[in-house]
């Protein structure tokens, strides 16, 4: 680690504490200690594709890509829509999807499957029509298959890009694979366990996509009004090109895409590189005992906003 006078440790320090604060909550911390110093199996092991994934930066990109991409099916957004608090209360709904992705990749096999129910407990609890009258349950297995598919494929290509170690062809496949695992758990239709099968299943779910009145006031939501400090709303537009960019072009073409975002376009790789070495730089260490945890059983295969 290079040397820093003290008033950039200081920084530093502040500025890693308020990330934590505002993506973990409150009790960030404590959520840390347990998730990555609890003793007991995990479903993952260190090295394991997941973990490598799930704890760069660049799933502060890809992150944002899924929720652009997932808001492209009508019955997903509109239970989205309807009953997550999205709108209502932004940071507290990343809150728990950061802390689920957190304790699922790293955190005790015990805390997981309880993570896990809990999510399937909300989940038979959601359903609703529609503005078109379409009928939906966020326990149908198609529809968390579309949730997942999406996260899959925006994290693996956000981390391909701007990863610190981008994944052969080998590693894709481990990648997807674990997160199978995650996804069989909480009732998707039959994950895909490959690359190529993600591509594939992606692809199949097209026909299904377009934009609606809530994608497209989630796209400006995401956009152009994000919930953050003035002070960061630069580095965030450079952030959100990024995630436009990463998405494939049909589904670019479906979003009502605000000026900002299409002007930033041409340079969304190299001002997404800057913030994410931002973010890589201000982002604390893991705690002392996160790796010796991890190995304690592990219980998955030979990678988080909580990282």
């Amino acid at each position: 680690m290079f040397w820093l006078p003290p008033p950039l440790t200081e920084l530093r320090a502040r500025a890693g504490e308020e990330l934590l604060r505002r993506v973990a909550g409150p009790s960030a911390q404590h959520k840390r200690a347990r998730i990555h110093g609890a003793p007991g199996p995990r479903w993952f092991g260190p090295g394991s594709a997941i973990r490598l994934v799930h704890a760069d930066a660049s799933m502060y990109v890809g992150g944002l890509a899924a929720l652009l991409l997932q808001s492209l099916h009508p019955e997903a957004m509109a239970a989205v829509w309807a009953h997550s608090g999205f709108r209502g209360d932004p940071w507290g709904r990343l809150q728990r999807t950061s802390t689920f992705l957190a304790v699922t990749t790293f955190g005790t096999d015990q805390d997981a499957r309880q993570a896990v129910l809990r999510v399937r407990g909300v989940h038979d609890r959601i359903s609703g029509v529609t503005s078109e009258g379409v009928p939906y349950r966020a326990s149908d297995p198609h529809l968390l298959a579309w949730v997942h598919v999406a996260e899959a494929e925006c994290f693996l290509r956000a981390y391909q890009r701007y990863g610190r170690r981008p994944l052969d062809r080998a590693g894709q496949d481990a990648y997807v694979r674990d997160m199978a695992l995650v996804a069989g758990r909480l009732g998707a239709e039959e994950p895909p366990g490959t690359r190529a099968e993600l591509s594939a299943r992606l692809a199949r779910y097209r026909g299904e996509l377009r934009s609606t009145a809530e994608s497209r006031e989630t796209t400006a939501y995401l956009l152009s009004r994000p919930p953050l400090p003035w002070a960061v709303r630069i580095p965030y537009a450079f952030l959100a090109a990024a995630a436009v960019d990463l998405l494939p072009r049909w589904a670019r073409a479906q979003l009502s895409l605000p000026l900002t975002s299409r002007f930033l376009l041409p340079l969304a790789v190299p001002g997404g590189r800057a913030v994410i070495a931002g973010i890589r730089w201000a982002t604390p260490p893991l705690p002392p005992s996160a790796e010796r945890a991890g190995s304690a059983g592990s219980a998955g295969s030979a990678g988080s906003v909580l990282p």
